[in-house]
């Protein structure tokens, strides 16, 4: 009955934050008058145009272009949709743009630890790596684990030592070094240490030893769709800038922010992820599509909204077993691209 009772309470509070949330129907009809094979996301935030110049700008969406090019390529041979996944995050981990992999914050110690999951839709199989300071790829790790142990997740020098076992790529430390990153954290530290006027959303962040929290997260994410009809997702991420005492957010964390069933849908999260994992967001937006029959947009939005109504931000990208896509965020913006079956692509970064 407690299981019961938990299900009902889930889909009951998620369709009151939808009802609060209607879109029209010609939105709804635009998602899924194409078929998608691959999504990506590279983060979400505060992400202003205004604020960005046109080379930059440029730089992004060559990044994303690449990624979803790479996925795509594995798709188009008759490679897995982890495959696709895997790939497809390598590409931005390899960028330093964004917040994985090359691109990592730095912790509070001036280390960059780096977290990743993945998880096979077909069969539920899953992996993950938190806290990792010497893996060039930490999605790669995440699929060894999975594929190579018995167990979901690994932390620390024990999933570098396995990973290495594995024969995965070892770096020193100092590969994930980078100035703008090291100046953001030089930056925040400045700002966390003299700010004095705190309103009440920054009271709640100041308690987890978070201000600004624009400039301090960022996650990339891949969800994709073979040509057998599995869905897989991934997230890899450097976590939060000027984090201390080991923190962890919701990107390994299974059913947090990342989760794959090929009964409903591969969700990849990113945002404030200490109310993703309170909130379960990737695995919600199953049980919605499951119990309550949402689809993907129903679902998706259902779950950001309740995180926005307990102070959260971010977004996520679904996909769902006819290759529908949603990429709902409650940010200004959220680097973002997707591929059709077709092979068109399409990248956007701007709300």
């Amino acid at each position: 009955m407690k299981i019961h009772a938990m299900i009902a309470m889930i889909i009951g509070s998620a369709a009151v934050a939808a009802s609060c949330n209607h879109n029209d129907g010609k939105e709804k009809q635009e998602m899924t008058k194409e078929q998608f094979v691959l999504a990506i996301h590279g983060g979400a935030g505060t992400i202003l145009k205004k604020n960005m110049t046109d080379s930059m700008e440029q730089a992004y969406k060559t990044v994303l272009e690449q990624a979803l090019n790479e996925g795509y390529n594995q798709l188009k041979k008759g490679n897995s949709s982890l495959d696709a996944v895997e790939q497809a995050i390598h590409v931005m981990e390899d960028s330093p743009l964004f917040n994985a992999g090359k691109g990592a914050v730095f912790t509070n110690e001036g280390k960059n630890e780096l977290d990743a999951s993945i998880m096979d839709g077909k069969t539920l199989a899953a992996g993950a790596v938190a806290g990792v300071t010497t893996i060039r790829n930490p999605i790669s790790a995440a699929r060894a684990v999975m594929e190579k142990s018995e167990h979901v997740m690994m932390v620390g020098k024990g999933a570098e030592e396995f990973a290495k076992e594995a024969g995965l790529q070892i770096v020193d430390p100092s590969y994930f070094w980078t100035k703008m990153r090291w100046d953001a954290l030089q930056k925040i530290k400045k700002e966390d240490s003299t700010k004095t006027q705190l309103d009440h959303d920054q009271k709640q962040s100041s308690r987890l030893g978070i201000l600004n929290k624009d400039s301090k997260f960022g996650t990339v994410g891949c969800v994709a769709l073979d040509n057998q009809g599995n869905l897989a997702a991934g997230t890899s991420t450097g976590g939060m800038t000027n984090k201390k005492f080991g923190r962890v957010g919701d990107s390994p964390i299974i059913g947090a922010g990342t989760y794959a069933n090929n009964a409903t849908c591969a969700v990849s999260c990113t945002g404030w992820g200490e109310f993703y994992i309170r909130n379960v967001a990737a695995y919600s937006v199953s049980v919605l599509m499951e119990y309550k029959n949402d689809n993907v947009w129903q679902a998706g939005q259902a779950v950001i909204d309740r995180i926005g109504k307990m102070g959260g931000d971010g977004g996520m990208i679904v996909m769902d077993k006819e290759g529908h896509v949603a990429m709902p965020f409650n940010t200004e913006g959220m680097y973002r691209g997707t591929v059709t079956k077709e092979g068109k692509i399409k990248v956007e970064i701007y709300k």
